[in-house]
């Protein structure tokens, strides 16, 4: 397997953030990220930490919230309003309070891009995975499986819009037709949902996907394709995940300048 390596992208923009936050501090401009969640799932309290631990490395603030029914809506209003949140994110999917909560985050602090403030996180973090390691997209039939808020449905409009050849496939649909195309990229969080036969020799796979098999996390791909010689595909651990981290900073420090 051909690997695409997000988590070398990420350790080389991170250097440049440091020093944007650094700039920005010395400004009197303290860059700050919220995260809201609502429950204690291995994947969301892997994630939560990761932004948490990210953000102390190039010098933004983080602020962890656990809400319930009881005062989400009172918790992100409070950070809509406050002037030193740069950027809030609700950490999904959530399991006690209802999504219609994520509206009640301003545009201009949506760097999720869940609420048509930035571009979604991990779309533009699978653009720039697939820029750095030179893979064109104009030539290639492109199947994107999951329409979710994160990945599948950001990326259909993105994509789109600038022209390609863009297909969705949804909760249903046949995935034996997957071989037809040169890229794929799945974010439905079904474990082992991409079998290997369902991919060509030569394609391009991105597992953007992220569920919990216990305390392991794991992506949409079985592990027959990850064995294979003859696709390009993200890395099991350091693929879309790292340069998503990424991204989500590079839109806080944005909104803080």
């Amino acid at each position: 397997m051909k690997k695409l390596n997000g988590q070398e992208l990420a350790d080389y923009v991170k250097g440049r953030q440091a020093g944007e936050a650094r700039r920005l501090r010395a400004r009197g401009v303290r860059p700050k990220l919220v995260i809201f969640y609502d429950n204690d799932s291995p994947v969301i309290l892997k994630y939560v930490a990761l932004k948490k631990d990210y953000g102390a490395e190039i010098g933004v603030d983080v602020e962890i919230v656990k809400f319930s029914t009881e005062d989400a809506e009172e918790r992100m209003l409070a950070a809509a309003k406050d002037p030193t949140v740069h950027g809030m994110i609700v950490q999904l999917p959530l399991k006690v309070v209802d999504n219609e909560i994520l509206t009640l985050i301003p545009r201009e602090k949506d760097v999720d891009g869940l609420n048509d403030g930035f571009d979604s996180a991990t779309a533009e973090a699978i653009n720039w995975l697939l820029g750095g390691h030179n893979i064109e997209l104009a030539d290639k039939r492109i199947a994107i499986v999951g329409q979710g808020k994160l990945v599948g449905g950001p990326l259909m409009r993105m994509w789109g819009d600038s022209g390609y050849d863009v297909t969705a496939f949804r909760k249903g649909d046949d995935l034996n037709k997957l071989r037809d195309f040169d890229l794929i990229v799945s974010g439905t969080g079904v474990p082992g949902l991409i079998k290997s036969e369902m991919v060509q020799s030569g394609a391009v796979v991105v597992d953007a996907g992220t569920a919990s098999e216990g305390e392991t996390l794991v992506g949409d791909s079985e592990e027959a394709l990850r064995e294979r010689e003859d696709v390009t595909m993200t890395l099991k651990v350091g693929g879309v995940g790292p340069l998503t981290v990424t991204v989500l900073f590079e839109h806080v420090l944005r909104a803080a300048s």
